[in-house]
């Protein structure tokens, strides 16, 4: 098992980075759909007990990134490929309506922030950091919808796929296409136009939903 470890015994929060160590290395595919998470192993690997690994592994479990089975143990969640379709249509009805609820929000701070994060993952060159600039990118315009519940349900649901859009980015094209889709929504917004705001992330999501499905469609058939 491939995984970056931290001896965490006098931490202030194990569970907190135990939680974020794995979550990691499964958004990364460090850690592959279906490998067993054994607790005593990874309690030895972390130099801790075993409550904060079960704390950790319950709450990659409430996000649906590992499941546990009796008999079977813990393992890292795989997604269907009907599965994937389903929580990029959920994204993109969701996605785009907080962004319409941000647009008459947003100040030349947004903008600013905004610009940065897309600035950073058309220039970043190591793949391990583009989910994050990408996410980033996003919440920095979702942030001033101020709808926080519907903001935890955005993280949750881009999670499940992170890892997947990330093997997309690597394999395909898809970094030119979403930087200029990232331009395309910062113009929008920065020009007030919140309907094709909307529109725009929408497609965005959509049409990256397509291009993973074909991925995956293609990996399957080999």
């Amino acid at each position: 098992m491939k995984l970056s470890t931290v001896n965490v015994r006098a931490a202030a929060s194990a569970t907190d980075l135990i939680f974020e160590a794995l979550r990691e290395a499964i958004f990364a595919g460090e850690l592959k759909a279906g490998e067993h998470l054994r607790q005593d192993a990874l309690a030895e690997m972390f130099n801790t007990s075993r409550i904060p690994v079960r704390e950790a592994l319950s709450r990659l479990e409430q996000q649906g990134l590992v499941k546990t089975e009796r008999f079977r143990g813990t393992t890292v969640s795989a997604l269907s490929i009907e599965e994937v379709e389903e929580i990029s249509e959920f994204r993109a009805l969701i996605e785009s309506e907080v962004i319409k609820f941000a647009v008459p929000n947003m100040d030349e701070s947004t903008f600013a922030k905004a610009r940065q994060y897309c600035d950073d993952f058309a220039t970043e060159e190591d793949p391990a950091n583009w989910g994050e600039l990408n996410q980033k990118f996003h919440y920095a315009l979702y942030e001033c919808a101020n709808r926080p519940y519907h903001l935890v349900v955005v993280k949750n649901t881009f999670d499940r796929v992170e890892s997947y859009l990330r093997t997309l980015l690597v394999l395909t094209d898809g970094m030119g296409y979403a930087i200029e889709q990232h331009l395309a929504i910062l113009a929008a917004c920065e020009k007030g136009d919140a309907e094709l705001a909307a529109q725009l992330t929408k497609d965005h999501i959509l049409v990256a939903s397509r291009r993973l499905i074909n991925l995956l469609k293609e990996q399957e058939a080999k």
